[in-house]
């Protein structure tokens, strides 16, 4: 059955890389970017894998909530299902480490637009539908202050390592929320060291084929194996499900991490 299907951060990396595999599987995609030059290059070179693909482009930048809002309703406007759902945008190193509002870009990007993004679309996702949230397996504690953009991080790899289990903490109470599993919320982390421009950018080498995180996005995104995974992690460098650090299974820490990013949207 084909499916209708959003991946942010959509026109380099592993977001493209998946959205080549699920084009070739006849599914309707949804491409984000932040550039139009991309987005418009993403598009014809998914266009140019076979005839009759149905591919749509939104651009926004997501490091700006009102933009995440406008989003949304582009989607909302133009789809009334969304079946599944892929929060892949991410950054690690930036010039520019804070956003117009004050906040941490990669908190921003990596954490809350993530969350806003998902709750505004959750209306177009069916019982069967599926989030998935890329995780990493970089992750260490949550400073809320930092969330909130009240301090300051100054090294990257510890502001994305915040970002990513702050996400699979949302992801894990998102999933509580939906008790049935309907729809599901997965996080994933696609691989180390892949062979993104992140991780050129972050660590200077080339990395490992980005087919190994673009596959198994796929699969969360349709296979019966995370049927029953709301909740769950995968660590695709483990090639299963495994436990994320400690404070992504602690309830009241990660109801705590929840509300601060939910406080930071009300603003």
């Amino acid at each position: 059955m084909k499916k209708c299907i959003l991946i942010t951060g959509a026109t380099d990396g592993i977001g493209l890389e998946t959205a080549k595999a699920l084009a070739l599987e006849g599914h309707t995609l949804l491409l984000h970017g932040r550039s139009a030059e991309k987005l418009n290059s993403a598009q014809q070179q998914l266009m140019a894998l076979a005839d009759n693909l149905k591919i749509e482009t939104y651009r926004a930048d997501l490091s700006e909530q009102d933009q995440v809002e406008k989003l949304a309703e582009a989607v909302t406007r133009d789809h009334k299902t969304l079946d599944v759902l892929i929060n892949n945008a991410g950054v690690l190193k930036t010039n520019q480490p804070r956003t117009t509002d004050g906040l941490d870009l990669r908190f921003a990007v990596n954490t809350l637009a993530p969350y806003h993004l998902t709750q505004l679309l959750l209306p177009l996702l069916p019982p069967s539908g599926r989030v998935i949230n890329l995780s990493s397996a970089a992750q260490a504690p949550v400073s809320i202050p930092a969330l909130e953009g009240r301090e300051v991080l100054t090294d990257d790899m510890s502001a994305y390592a915040q970002s990513k289990l702050a996400l699979t903490m949302w992801n894990r109470v998102m999933a509580k929320r939906f008790p049935s599993g309907q729809p599901l919320f997965i996080a994933v982390n696609p691989g180390s060291l892949l062979a993104s421009k992140m991780v050129k950018e972050g660590f200077g080498i080339e990395g490992k084929s980005l087919s190994v995180g673009a596959d198994i996005l796929v699969e969360a995104a349709l296979s019966e194996r995370f049927n029953k995974a709301s909740g769950l992690y995968f660590d695709n460098d483990a090639g299963d499900f495994n436990t994320p650090h400690a404070d992504a299974m602690n309830d009241s820490q990660c109801q705590a991490v929840t509300e601060a990013i939910e406080s930071v949207l009300k603003r």
